[in-house]
C-alpha cells in the first residue's frame, strides 16, 4: 500500500474512510508482486491495481464488504478455465489478497503512509498469515529500528499500542527483519512463529518498504544523455549528470534532470552519496574522464555500471583500467560496450538500450526475445538481494 501513499495520505487528511486490498503472496506467473495494492474510499473511489484488470472487479467488491463489516479478509484467486466468466488471473498463476479496512486509529499505518509520501525511508510489517486476533496487525519500522504498533483488526478493531500482539519478542524480531529488508529497499515476506523465535509456520510477515528513488548518474553531457535522462525519470530514478565542463552541462540542455553537477566526474563520484541502487552511465567515451572515473566505479557496490563507446574503444579502456590497477574481477562488473544489442542508431534508441539493459540486470533477465523461450515471464528480482550485481 505504500505505492499508494500519495493519495491515501490525502485521504486520510480529508476524513475519508477506506479499505486497502493488498497481494501479500504471489505463485506462478502472476501480473503483480507482493506489496501491490488497490484501495476504495467509502464513497466508491478506487485507485491502485492487484492484478492489472483480471479480477479487479472481485477485488473491489472485497473492499467495500470490508468497510462495510470493519473486518479483514483474505481472498485467493487462481486461473479457471472452467467457466468463461468466472473471476480468475488469466495468467495461470494465484495470488492472495488480504483487504483491510482503514479508520481514525491506526497510527501505524498513517504514519507510515505520511513517511513515505515525505520520501522518507519507512518499512510497515503486517501480519498477513497467522492467528486471526493477530491478522492485520501492523508495526511501523524506521532504518534506525524505530518502531510504532498499530490497533488490531479484528471485528470492531482496537485502539491500544500493542504492535502485533504477539509479545515483545515477537515486535523485536519483526523489526529486526523488517530493517533488514528496508536497508535493500526490498519488499518482500518473513516467515516467523508467534514467539518470535525464526521457526517458520506461525506467522507470515509481509514487509513492505518505502524508499527514495534509485540513483542514476550519467557522466557526459552529450546528446545521448539527454535522451537518457527521459528514460531514467521515465523509469522512476532521481537522475544526476555530471560533466567537467560549464558550457555543456546546463539546465537548458537538460531540463529534466533532477540535479546538474559541474564537476570531475571521479572526483563527484567520490564525494557523492550512492548505495546498492544506484545507476552509473558513462557516456564520456574520453579516456582522461572515463579511467579515473571507472577505477572508483567499480569498486563500488552499485547496482550497475556501464561506459558508452566503440569495442575498440573498450578494449583500449580495459587496458588502461587494468594499468591503473583494476582487478579482473572489478572489471568484469563493467557493462561497455553499454546497452543490449537493439540494432539502436538514435540517441532515444540508444536509451531505450541501456534502460533494457538496466532493467535486465537488475530482475536477472537475459535481455533474450520471450518468443521462443520457455522461461518465466514474471521472475523474481534481483533486488531480492542487497548485493551489488
Amino acid at each position: 500500500m505504500l505505492d499508494l501513499a500519495g493519495p491515501l495520505r490525502e485521504w486520510i487528511e480529508e476524513g475519508r474512510d477506506f479499505a486497502v486490498a493488498t497481494v501479500v503472496a504471489v505463485g506462478g506467473s502472476a501480473p503483480r508482486p507482493p506489496g501491490a495494492a488497490l484501495a476504495v474510499s467509502a464513497d466508491g473511489t478506487a485507485i491502485g491495481s492487484v492484478s492489472g484488470g483480471c479480477v479487479e472487479g472481485a477485488v473491489y467488491d472485497l473492499c467495500v464488504q470490508a468497510l462495510r463489516d470493519g473486518a479483514t479478509l483474505v481472498e485467493r484467486f487462481g486461473y479457471s478455465d472452467e467457466d468463461a466468466f468466472a473471476v480468475g488471473l488469466t495468467c495461470g498463476g494465484t495470488i492472495d489478497v488480504m483487504v483491510v479496512p482503514y479508520t481514525a486509529g491506526r497510527s501505524a499505518e498513517g504514519a507510515a503512509l505520511s513517511a513515505a509520501a515525505r520520501g522518507e525511508p519507512v518499512a510497515l510489517a503486517r501480519v498477513v498469515r497467522g492467528p486471526a486476533r493477530l491478522l492485520g496487525r501492523a508495526l511501523l519500522v524506521r532504518p534506525s529500528g524505530a518502531n510504532r504498533g498499530a490497533p488490531g483488526a479484528e471485528p470492531g478493531g482496537g485502539s491500544s499500542e500493542g504492535g502485533l500482539g504477539g509479545g515483545p519478542d515477537l515486535d523485536r524480531t519483526a523489526v529486526a527483519e523488517a530493517r533488514a529488508l528496508l536497508d535493500g529497499g526490498r519488499t518482500g515476506t518473513v516467515e516467523l512463529s508467534e514467539d518470535g523465535s525464526h521457526c517458520p509456520g506461525g506467522l507470515t510477515l509481509l514487509v513492505e518498504s518505502a524508499v527514495p528513488p534509485p540513483r542514476m548518474i550519467v557522466f557526459g553531457a552529450i546528446d545521448f544523455a539527454a535522451a537518457l535522462v527521459r528514460a531514467g525519470k521515465f523509469l522512476g530514478h532521481h537522475v544526476t549528470v555530471c560533466d567537467a565542463r560549464p558550457v555543456f552541462a546546463t539546465r537548458a540542455r537538460f531540463p529534466e534532470a533532477d540535479e546538474i553537477v559541474v564537476d570531475w566526474p571521479d572526483r563527484y563520484l567520490r564525494r557523492t552519496e550512492t548505495d546498492a541502487r544506484t545507476v552509473l552511465c558513462v557516456l564520456t567515451h574520453d579516456a582522461k574522464f572515463d579511467v579515473p572515473l571507472l577505477a572508483e566505479a567499480l569498486r563500488l557496490p552499485v547496482a550497475y555500471v556501464g561506459a558508452m563507446g566503440s569495442r575498440r574503444t573498450h578494449e583500449d579502456r580495459e587496458r588502461r583500467l587494468r594499468e591503473a590497477g583494476v582487478s579482473e574481477r572489478e572489471l568484469a562488473r563493467l557493462r561497455s560496450p553499454i546497452g543490449l544489442d537493439l540494432g539502436a542508431r538514435t540517441p532515444e534508441e540508444t536509451a531505450v538500450s541501456i534502460a533494457a539493459e538496466i532493467i535486465a540486470t537488475r530482475h536477472g533477465g537475459t535481455g533474450a526475445p520471450l518468443t521462443g523461450t520457455d522461461a518465466p515471464i514474471h521472475r523474481a528480482g534481483r533486488e531480492a538481494s542487497p548485493q551489488p550485481v
